[in-house]
């Protein structure tokens, strides 16, 4: 597949957000915490703060993107459900794990099996485990990723 990384603009957050928007609808396990359009508002917030927002473009939409803060944890990282398993989540980390060199980490549910399996592949190993302690109290892992 023909695509490009590149920073991300204030203007690209909204097509980040129904990315992220869509994920939620399409995972009956997690429960819907803000509205569309606060999350519209957060995605569009993570530009002016201390996180860099990758996305990925392919057939001239975005498609992906990725955010890490400066102490290389990674709070995000979507894949549009169309261009899944084609390689662009693997392109993000690689991207991740070259800007950050010596470390990335970051969280997900017990319960998304494919982000654990995927995140496995790449490197990542689990650091830490929660039984809830984040705003959707859902089970979780911090994962790190070492060079």
């Amino acid at each position: 597949m023909d695509a490009a990384l590149r920073p991300a603009r204030t203007q690209d957050m909204a097509a980040c957000a129904a990315i992220f928007n869509a994920w939620v609808d399409e995972t009956d396990w997690l429960p819907r915490l803000q509205t569309r359009d606060a999350v519209v508002k957060n995605h569009t917030s993570m530009i002016a703060s201390d996180q860099k927002v990758t996305v990925v473009v392919a057939n001239n939409k975005i498609v992906g993107f990725m955010a890490l803060t400066d102490d290389h944890f990674m709070t995000a990282l979507y894949v549009d459900r169309a261009y899944r398993r084609k390689g662009l989540g693997k392109m993000l980390i690689e991207h991740a794990k070259r800007h950050c060199r010596s470390d990335v980490s970051l969280n997900t549910f017990q319960r998304n099996m494919g982000a654990r399996k995927f995140y496995e592949r790449e490197g990542f190993i689990e650091v830490n485990r929660t039984d809830g302690d984040n705003e959707e109290g859902l089970p979780d892992l911090l994962l790190e990723w070492r060079a």
